[in-house]
Formats: C-alpha cells, sequence, structure tokens
C-alpha cells in the first residue's frame, strides 16, 4: 500500500491565507465591526445621536523643572465660551461648545457639541498668583510655575554598584 507524499513537488498550491500581525488589533477589529453593524440597524433622530456625541477637549501636560504647561484643543470656541480654574491642585476648563446652524436636517453628523467640563489633575504644588493663559486660534495654554517648596522636592539619589 502507497502512502500519499506530503510534498508534491513542482506543484505549487495558491490558498489565500489571512494573518494578523497582532491578535489585540484583530479582536479591536473585529469589535468595532460588531458595534457598527449593531448601530446601523436603527434610524436614530439627529438629536438622540447628538446626546451621545459631547465635546471633550484634547488636552497635553507637560512638566519642567520650573512649570507645569497645559495646553487644550478648543476648536471653534471663543474667550467667552469658556473658563479656567484653579482648584484643589487641578486645572479646570470648562464650558459650552455650541451648534452653529438651527437646520437639523437629516445627513452625516460627526463633530460633537455640549457643554464640557476638563479636570486635570496637576502633579505638584503651583504658585496660583503667578498663573498664566493664552488663548490664540482655538489653542489654550496654561502656564503654572510651580511653588517654591515644589521646586525643591527633587533630590537625587546615589546609586551603589
Amino acid at each position: 500500500m502507497a502512502l500519499p507524499t506530503l510534498f508534491q513537488r513542482g506543484r505549487t498550491r495558491s490558498v489565500p491565507v489571512r494573518r494578523e500581525e497582532d491578535v489585540f488589533t484583530s479582536l479591536q477589529r473585529e469589535m468595532n465591526r460588531l458595534f457598527e453593524d449593531f448601530w446601523r440597524g436603527f434610524d436614530l433622530p439627529v438629536s438622540m445621536a447628538d446626546a451621545w456625541s459631547t465635546f471633550t477637549p484634547r488636552v497635553d501636560v507637560e512638566e519642567t523643572e520650573d512649570e507645569v504647561r497645559v495646553t487644550a484643543d478648543l476648536p471653534g470656541l471663543e474667550e467667552k465660551d469658556f473658563e479656567v480654574q484653579l482648584a484643589d491642585q487641578s486645572l479646570v476648563v470648562k464650558g459650552e461648545k455650541r451648534e452653529e446652524r438651527e437646520d437639523r436636517a437629516r445627513g452625516w453628523h460627526e463633530r460633537a457639541y455640549g457643554a464640557f467640563e476638563r479636570s486635570i489633575p496637576l502633579p505638584c504644588e503651583v504658585d496660583a498668583d503667578r498663573v498664566s493663559a493664552e488663548f490664540k486660534n482655538g489653542v489654550l495654554r496654561v502656564r503654572l510655575p510651580k511653588a517654591a517648596t515644589a521646586r525643591g522636592r527633587v533630590k537625587r539619589i546615589p546609586i551603589a554598584a
């Protein structure tokens, strides 16, 4: 009895193979597809869709030796639309982004509107009297100088070999 050979020379097989580089990327893609398929079946009114998509400003926080810098993207806003507060070792940016148009015809809407509040915890004590803020081209930049006690807290520790 002859056994079939596992490796056949000269014959090529073209079988499409789908390989994912990362299991988590594949899982994320499948979860996104699942939720998109689920919500696609509902014909939501624009007001309901707006309730689920609220505006949240994106924020960068950078700490240097002398200060903490906070940069927030507030596109489409003016100075009167938001306020900045320093409270309980946190920087609070809050306001409201209003929709510019009244016509709510059906269509594709991805832009978010609504009231927002971001509370950014500060990594150290700051000198509240010297805090400054600048708003230009939809970008808020806040400079928070460190308090004298916060600057002196860093101590270099020698490492023994």
